[in-house]
C-alpha cells in the first residue's frame, strides 16, 4: 500500500510517500520520497527532497501542500492510495488513527487550545489536501495516542476537581517517534518489545523523555501540551505554575504574554538567545558562560528524567537516543550518561564518536559489559504515520469470533519451594475444580497474604506448579495490603515487590506480587482464522452487557490447546457492570502488529 504522509507546521511542510505491508514489521516499509518546504516567507520558500534543494514560490503552508501533487509529478512518483496527517494532539479520545471525518475534524480544532502551534497548522494541512486530493482516503495520526496507555498516577494533576473534570490532565506527545524508537530499539537487541523497559529521549527543537515499560508508554515528560519537560529549542520545560502569578504582579504581564514567550521565547533562546544546540555547543567551547549554562541545564534535565523513570519501571534496559540533538550531538549523550554508572548505564567512547546512523541503523553505544544498553537512532515519524494508516485501513471492521470474559479473582501460583514452604516439605498440593485452560485447577488448600497495611486470607491456589511464585491481586487490593503493584503480563517479575504468604505449615517471603495486565487466551486455530499471532494486542468492547466499556490494548496469546477466553480482574469488572456470563467483540481497527515483541 502507497501512502502520502504529511507533517505539517506553521513555518514548514515536510511529507513523504511509504510502500508499506500492512500488519507486517517496519522493516519490510520503504521510503519511496521525501520532501519538505522550510521558512515560508514573502520571497518563498526552500525545497528540500530526494533530488536536492532549491528555492520554491510558495509563501504559506497552503499553497506549498497545492503544490505537493507536482513535486510528485516530477519525481516520477504515483498510485498514492492513501493520506496520513500527523496530528499533535487527540486528546483523550483518539487512542488509534481515526479516518477524517466532519465529525473527527471538528474534535480535532476543538483541541487547539492544548496545542495552539501545532493543531491549527496540521488542520490547515488536512483541509487543503482534502481538496487537493478528494477520492482519497484521509486519516489522522496522534502524538498523544501513545500515552493514553498512561497510568492514572502519570497522567492526574493534583489540582481541584472541577478543573480535572474541565480536562485538564497529562498527555504527552512525539507518540509517534517514542512508539518507532521503541520497536526499532526492540528489532536491534533482538528480543521482544513486551520484555523491555526503555526510555526514549527524543531530542530536537521540541523535546521529550518516555518511559516505555513492556511495550507500553506509562509516562513523558509532556504534559496536557507541549510545554511541560525537558528543555527545548525555545519552549521552557519544567517551571512553576506560581510564575504567572508572580509575573503578574511584578511585570504586569497577561497570561497570554507569558504564555508566549514561554513557547516562543524561552528554552535554549530564553538562556542563549538562540535555540539552536549546534550554535549554543559552539559558544559553549569559545568560553560563553550563558551557553556553558544552557548546555548543562539541558543534560541536568534529561539526566533526571532518566533516573526517575528507571525507578518508575523498576529497572532500565535499553536507554535510545533520537531527534537532532538526540542524534548528532556526541558531546550531548555523554554529558546526559555520565555519572549514571551506579545503575549501569555507561558510554564507550570510541562507539559513540563513530556513529552510521544510514538504513535506520540503530548502533549500540554503551561500554562493553554495561548492563543497560544505549541506542541511537533516526526517528521515522513519517513511516510510523504510514505503517499505522495502512494497519488501519486493512484491519476488518468487524470480526465474527465473540470472546467469554472470565474474571479472575486474587489467586497465587505457586512453585515447589513455596509449597515445601507453606504445606511441609514434599507437599502435594490437591486439585479440587477444574479450569477452562486444559491441565489447570484450583487447588483445595488456601493462603493468606501479610503486608504492611492488612491481610487477605483465603486466597485460590492455581495448579499446576510454577517455575517462580506469582501472586495476582487487583488494585483495590494492592491498597488492602499497603503495597504498590505493578501491572505485568503473567511471567514478567523481574523488579516486582515482595510479599509474605502464611499457609498451613509455615511462611514464604518472596517477589511476583503483580495486578495481571487482561489477556486473552487464544486457541490457535481461531488466531490463524483471525490473522492472530501471539504477542499481539487488540481492543475489547463489552458491547451488549454491562456499561459498554472497551478494554484497550488487550495481548493475545496464543496456544495449541488454549480455551479462548479473556480474562480481567475484579476491579476491572466491577468498572464494566459485569454481572453473570459475559462476551466481548473484538475491534478490527484496533489490531496492532508487533506491540507484544
Amino acid at each position: 500500500m502507497r501512502v502520502l504522509v504529511f507533517n505539517a507546521g506553521s513555518s514548514s511542510l515536510k511529507f513523504g510517500v511509504f510502500d508499506i505491508v500492512p500488519r507486517a514489521e517496519l522493516a519490510q516499509a520503504a521510503c519511496v520520497f521525501k520532501g519538505s518546504f522550510d521558512r515560508f516567507g514573502a520571497g518563498g520558500c526552500d525545497y528540500t527532497s530526494s533530488a536536492g534543494q532549491s528555492r520554491a514560490p510558495h509563501t504559506s503552508l497552503a499553497e506549498a501542500t497545492q503544490a505537493v501533487p507536482d513535486a510528485l509529478t516530477a519525481a516520477g512518483i504515483s498510485g498514492i492510495e492513501a493520506v496520513g496527517h500527523r496530528i499533535a494532539h487527540g486528546g483523550a479520545e483518539f487512542a488509534h488513527a481515526q479516518a477524517i471525518t466532519p465529525e473527527v475534524f471538528s474534535k480535532i480544532t476543538a483541541l487547539i487550545p492544548l496545542a495552539p502551534l501545532h493543531n491549527p497548522a496540521n488542520l490547515e494541512a488536512v483541509r487543503v489536501a482534502r481538496n487537493v486530493w478528494p477520492d482519497l482516503p484521509h486519516w489522522a495520526v496522534f502524538d498523544t495516542s501513545f500515552h493514553l496507555s498512561n497510568p492514572a498516577r502519570a497522567t492526574t494533576y493534583a489540582v481541584p476537581s472541577a478543573w480535572r473534570a474541565a480536562g485538564l490532565r497529562r498527555f504527552g506527545f512525539h507518540g509517534t517517534s517514542h512508539k518507532y524508537v521503541a520497536q526499532r530499539a526492540a528489532e536491534e537487541l533482538g528480543q521482544p518489545l513486551r520484555d523491555l523497559r526503555i526510555i526514549s529521549l527524543h531530542l530536537g527543537n521540541g523535546a521529550s523523555a518516555c518511559a516505555i515499560a513492556r511495550g507500553e508508554s506509562i509516562d513523558s515528560s509532556m504534559g496536557m501540551t507541549p510545554l511541560e519537560g525537558l528543555v527545548m529549542g525555545t519552549r521552557s520545560g519544567d517551571v512553576d505554575p506560581g510564575l504567572f502569578g508572580y509575573l503578574s504582579r511584578q511585570m504586569g504581564l497577561s497570561i497570554a504574554q507569558i504564555e508566549a514567550a514561554l513557547y516562543s521565547e524561552s528554552g535554549l533562546k530564553g538562556l542563549t538567545g538562540s535555540s539552536d544546540m549546534r550554535d549554543v555547543e559552539t559558544r559553549a567551547a569559545a568560553g560563553d558562560a550563558d551557553a556553558q549554562l544552557a548546555i548543562n541545564l539541558y543534560a541536568y534535565r534529561a539526566r533526571k528524567y532518566i533516573g526517575a523513570y528507571a525507578a518508575a519501571m523498576g529497572g532500565l534496559d535499553a536507554l535510545v537516543f533520537t531527534g537532532g540533538i538526540g542524534e548528532n550531538s556526541p558531546s550531548m549523550r555523554r554529558r546526559i550518561c555520565d555519572g549514571m554508572e551506579f545503575m549501569g548505564l555507561k558510554l564507550d567512547h570510541d562507539r559513540n564518536m563513530g556513529l552510521c546512523l544510514a538504513g535506520r541503523a540503530a548502533p549500540q553505544i554503551q561500554a562493553y559489559g554495561a548492563r543497560v544498553n544505549v541506542l541511537v537512532t533516526e526517528t521515522a515519524e513519517q513511516l510510523m504515520i504510514a505503517q499505522e494508516v495502512g494497519n488501519a485501513i486493512a484491519a476488518p471492521a468487524a470480526l465474527d469470533l465473540r470472546i467469554p470474559v472470565a474474571v479472575s479473582a486474587r489467586h497465587v501460583h505457586l512453585c515447589r519451594k513455596a509449597v515445601d514452604a507453606l504445606f511441609g516439605p514434599g507437599y502435594e498440593l490437591t486439585p479440587d475444580k477444574p479450569l477452562r485452560q486444559k491441565g489447570h485447577w484450583a487447588a483445595r488448600e488456601r493462603v493468606t497474604l501479610h503486608g504492611p497495611k492488612g491481610e487477605l486470607a483465603n486466597v485460590a491456589i492455581l495448579g499446576p506448579l510454577r517455575a517462580r511464585t506469582q501472586i495476582e491481586i487487583s488494585r483495590t487490593d494492592s491498597f488492602a495490603l499497603g503495597i504498590d503493584a505493578p501491572i505485568r503480563q503473567s511471567g514478567a517479575l523481574e523488579g516486582t515487590p515482595h510479599i509474605r504468604l502464611s499457609g498451613a505449615a509455615g511462611q514464604y517471603d518472596t517477589d511476583g506480587l503483580i495486578l495481571a495486565a487482561r489477556h486473552i487466551h487464544m486457541n490457535s486455530a481461531d488466531a490463524r482464522r483471525l490473522g492472530l499471532k501471539d504477542g499481539d494486542m487488540v481492543d475489547v468492547t463489552l458491547d451488549a452487557t454491562g456499561r459498554g466499556l472497551t478494554f484497550a490494548k488487550v495481548l493475545v496469546r496464543v496456544s495449541e490447546n488454549a480455551f479462548t477466553e479473556m480474562h480481567i480482574d475484579t476491579d476491572e469488572a466491577n468498572a464494566a457492570g459485569i454481572t453473570g456470563a459475559v462476551e466481548g467483540a473484538l475491534s478490527g481497527e484496533a489490531f496492532m502488529k508487533g506491540a507484544g515483541g
